[in-house]
């Protein structure tokens, strides 16, 4: 007996019933809270299925791909401050979920996938639909278990959950052999875990906080640069509070936008590759930097020789102490939980007064009079950041958007101002096509009754255009935004500036009829050719409460997304539109 009781009392018989792994599985989700499971069955999690069927707590939405299950409960969690939950099966079943896996690593997604194995015995005789999944998924997980035993089987998932949801997230792994889901044994679901192995640090030094605050107060250029860790540690609130106390300006990464509110004068835009002139000039000149759960990543920094010209003193706040000082020196380094070092930096600068940076808001001024992210709004072929502006105009600002990777993924990054945390569901670090559609079924199963709409190219759309009968199977009115060029718009874009107009094989010939296609998987679809089309169909299409609309916007083909930092330049060597 793995949890020995004392006495005859009905909850002691219950502490330790018997019962199948596939049983003491779904005992585990519900103890855990979870309400919705995204899978594809097969042979080695049939057991799992068996019990799913025979419980209402728990409920399951079929995918018509393992990727999209992956993608749907990342979705699920980030629009959420719920766990993520994926269920698949051995072999193929795993394989094709790997890139929704690391998808949710590089995001730092909390999230738990099942896999279903062979049995223990037929482990590496090249069995049936057999495949090394601890090994194939080792890069690309916060962690994994192989569950050889049912009575470890409850302990691993507390573990699992643990581990996804404190410190960094992301995602773990918990693969089940066939025969652990139909063996037996007494279940007992541990109320609390520990582990020596892994504890993650949770306050900041307090010698190294007052340090960053007396640095801050000495600052004639402050700046103050965040990422996804602000939105995922639920860090937002405190973060409005820092920067209306001092009167800094502030930027966020592609990760981190809606974690500061982007009406807000004091914000400067998104940075990068793709940032506002004004953010990265600002970055670029700052004289003290305060960065917040970000990782100066190439495609914000661009090339780092470059960012270390300017001397400049940088504070780096990260749950993860791998994060810090890993492509760019840092001055202060705070290792801790954001939230926690944010109050403490709040309880110090209340006895302090806000220095004057007049100079350095003037110089900013100056940056966005640049007006980086201006367009020919007198075409009359449809341009796609008219769209994005329409989408904000009509959806108030309050919708959830996904996307797609590419550059409608940058022109709903610049155009749509997001004021709230988690209402912005994208791929940054790993850059998925075919994210976005799966992605707005989990955001769609985390808030019924909400706006959702995802944002893509007639190229993403494709890479998992099957969801398309998921959502009508669970009637989910999706608003699907397509900016259709008919080329891999940001490969062109690249193939233009850097290889000589040569478009090799970025150019989609034969494209589908989206509205046809829309309207075979029983959902209504619309093409919109003229720009003076635009907001009457968008504004017709979210009149539609119950059902999935496909707009599939016809735009310019020519069209390129500004500004933009060529590979390996540094941070202020933008390409603005106004020098072509």
């Amino acid at each position: 007996m793995l949890f020995p009781t004392q006495g005859n009392t009905v909850m002691d018989r219950i502490k330790t019933e018997e019962l199948t792994g596939a049983q003491i599985l779904i005992r585990c989700l519900q103890a855990e809270g979870v309400e919705v499971v995204f899978g594809y069955p097969g042979g080695a999690v049939l057991w799992i299925y068996d019990e799913l069927f025979k419980q209402d707590k728990v409920r399951h939405v079929l995918v018509r791909h393992e990727q999209g299950a992956a993608h749907a409960a990342d979705g699920y969690s980030r629009s959420s401050k719920k766990v993520g939950v994926c269920l698949v099966t051995s072999g193929p079943g795993l394989t094709n979920a790997v890139t929704g896996i690391a998808t949710a690593y590089m995001d730092s997604s909390p999230m738990i996938i099942i896999s279903g194995q062979v049995p223990t015995f037929a482990i590496g005789e090249d069995a049936f639909q057999e495949c090394d999944t601890v090994g194939i998924t080792r890069p690309c997980v916060k962690h994994n278990f192989l569950v050889r035993d049912v009575k470890d089987l409850a302990m691993t998932m507390k573990k699992a959950f643990h581990i996804a949801t404190t410190g960094r997230p992301g995602p773990v792994l918990v693969d089940i052999p066939k025969d652990v889901t139909a063996n037996t044994c007494e279940f007992q679901y541990p109320e609390t875990i520990s582990m020596r192995s892994y504890n993650p640090v949770k306050k900041g030094h307090a010698g190294q906080i007052k340090k960053a605050v007396q640095l801050l107060q000495q600052a004639e250029r402050p700046m103050v640069y965040t990422g996804g860790g602000i939105v995922l540690s639920n860090a937002s609130e405190q973060l409005k509070d820092l920067i209306k106390r001092t009167g800094f300006p502030i930027t966020n990464t592609l990760m981190g936008l809606g974690g500061y509110p982007a009406t807000d004068d004091q914000f400067l835009g998104m940075l990068g590759m793709h940032g506002t002139y004004e953010a990265n000039m600002a970055m670029q000149h700052c004289d003290v930097l305060l960065a917040i759960g970000a990782r100066f990543d190439d495609r914000v920094i661009g090339d780092p020789a470059h960012f270390a010209q300017n001397p400049r003193k940088i504070i780096h706040i990260d749950i993860d102490p791998s994060s810090i000082s890993k492509r760019v020196k840092v001055d202060v380094p705070i290792v801790g939980n954001i939230p926690d070092v944010l109050g403490d930096f709040l309880g110090l600068l209340e006895k302090s007064k806000t220095q004057d940076i007049k100079a350095w808001w003037k110089q900013i001024g100056e940056w966005r009079g640049k007006d980086c992210l201006k367009y020919d709004r007198k075409s009359k072929i449809i341009k796609p950041q008219f769209v994005l502006e329409k989408l904000y105009e009509v959806t108030g600002g309050e919708a959830f958007i996904t996307s797609d990777v590419g550059q409608h993924q940058m022109w709903a990054a610049q155009f749509y101002k997001f004021d709230k945390p988690r209402r912005w569901i994208n791929s940054g670090g790993l850059g998925t096509m075919g994210f976005g559609l799966p992605a707005a079924m989990g955001v769609q199963m985390a808030n019924p009754g909400a706006t959702v709409a995802c944002v893509t190219g007639e190229s993403s759309i494709q890479m998992c255009l099957q969801e398309l009968s998921t959502c009508k199977q669970y009637r989910l009115p999706i608003k699907i935004v397509s900016l259709n060029n008919k080329y891999m718009g940001m490969v062109r874009q690249w193939q233009e500036f850097f290889h000589g107009n040569r478009y090799s094989e970025s150019y989609m010939d034969a494209l589908p009829d989206f509205v046809k296609l829309a309207e075979g998987y029983g959902h209504r679809g619309v093409q919109i050719t003229k720009p003076e089309d635009v907001e009457p169909a968008l504004r017709e299409a979210f009149k539609r409460k119950t059902e999935l609309v496909f707009m599939d916007f016809i735009t310019d083909q020519t069209e390129n997304v500004f500004p933009m930092i060529p590979g390996g330049k540094g941070i202020s060597e933008m390409i603005l539109s106004e020098e072509l």
